[in-house]
């Protein structure tokens, strides 16, 4: 009977072990492996299959192939090919008005300037300089937008002694003189008077006196004390009215466009294809200047020509500012401002007292002593022109 028993429990442990090895291979279980590309690992636990996850895999945003600028451009440059190239650029991001095709490019002239690394806009270049009598002079092509040219006299002094060059920036000071004027004639004071004088005839027109009337006041001595009255004057000037001088500074930042007077047919920038067939010179004819030469007999360079305008890029305001200063005479001077700075100055009108109170000069009192020869006049900054003083008349 026991032996009985012991066979009945190992088969019953050999039936369990078989179904558990039947059982395994009916449901394996997945071997480990790491996510492949695309899929999520998701935690889990012993009791669970674990579930891959798709994510889609990033896409590259387009791009374009366009004409991009190797160094900077300067404006008026002419383009060459080792200044620029071809660069991939977002679609998104790309200019409307890029180009794509660097022979577009090659030999215009840039319009504006253009900074390294920067894509090329068909706005930023002239295309077709040659052919000016179509497109205009090269002045007009590279205005900035939102500005007027206008050309302004200038001098030696006036342009700080011809420094000024295309490109530059300047604040423009005037100096203008003012007198008194009478509001109904529109005339310089003093008004000449002229006396009604009453005749027998009746009223006549007596000779104009010039100057204005006034009394001044006078006494005399009687027997019963000292009578003080007025007596009736004209009082009359002894020279001229003199003006009174105001220097202040007006348009400011002004762009030079230009410097002397444009070729006849407008165009300032010149390629290398028009230098080499541009006509010979004439030899010198008479009436002509010959070029200097030195003690050796060789020829030295000329001077070059004064110029006596200069173009200006300004605001159309500051531009009608400028029309009216021409048109007055009133004298302008030219402040070249530092090639890094921009904005406005803020700056006072100066007159002479201004000049009193800002230098503390005092006018100097009068002595009973002078100099020899009297000094009646004073040096100017042009040589041999002087301000000569009214030398009051001898009695």
């Amino acid at each position: 009977m026991r032996r009985l028993l012991i066979v009945i429990v190992l088969l019953l442990v050999v039936g369990g072990v078989a179904a558990f090895v039947v059982l395994r291979n009916q449901n394996p279980q997945p071997p480990a492996s790491t996510p492949l590309p695309g899929q999520t690992q998701v935690a889990q636990n012993s009791a669970s299959t674990p579930q891959p996850t798709n994510t889609p895999a990033p896409t590259a945003a387009p791009t374009i192939e366009i004409v991009v600028a190797l160094q900077t451009i300067n404006r008026g440059q002419v383009i060459t090919p080792d200044v620029i190239t071809i660069r991939s650029w977002p679609d998104t991001s790309a200019p409307a008005s890029a180009i794509f095709d660097p022979e577009l490019v090659v030999g215009r002239i840039a319009r504006t300037d253009i900074d390294r690394e920067s894509p090329i806009k068909s706005t930023d270049i002239v295309f077709s300089l040659a052919d000016l009598a179509s497109v205009g002079s090269d002045l007009a092509a590279i205005a900035p937008p939102g500005t007027r040219l206008i050309a302004v006299p200038v001098d030696l002094l006036t342009s700080v002694s011809y420094a000024i060059q295309p490109g530059d920036r300047i604040d423009v000071v005037i100096s203008a003189l003012f007198v008194d004027l009478d509001e109904d004639f529109q005339s310089a004071l003093p008004n000449d008077i002229q006396f009604l004088v009453l005749s027998g005839d009746g009223f006549t027109l007596a000779q104009p006196v010039d100057g204005r009337f006034d009394t001044i006041p006078f006494s005399y001595a009687l027997a019963d004390g000292v009578i003080r009255s007025s007596f009736p004057v004209i009082i009359r000037p002894d020279e001229e009215p003199r003006p009174r001088l105001v220097t202040q500074m007006t348009v400011q930042d002004g762009l030079v466009a230009y410097v002397g007077i444009p070729p006849a047919d407008g165009r300032i920038f010149r390629t290398t294809s028009d230098l080499e067939t541009a006509p010979a010179e004439a030899s010198p004819t008479e009436g002509t200047t010959t070029p200097p030469t030195s003690a050796q007999g060789e020829a030295t360079a000329a001077p070059p020509p004064v110029a006596q305008t200069v173009i200006l890029a300004v605001s159309p305001q500051e531009a009608m500012v400028l029309a009216y200063l021409i048109e007055t005479g009133v004298p302008m001077t030219f402040l070249l401002r530092p090639a890094n700075e921009t904005g406005l100055a803020a700056v006072q009108q100066v007159d002479l007292d201004y000049i009193m109170n800002a230098y503390r000069i005092t006018v100097p009192r009068k002595l009973p002593y002078g100099l020899e020869p009297a000094i009646r006049s004073v040096r100017q900054l042009v040589q041999a022109e002087t301000i000569e003083l009214v030398t009051p008349p001898s009695e």
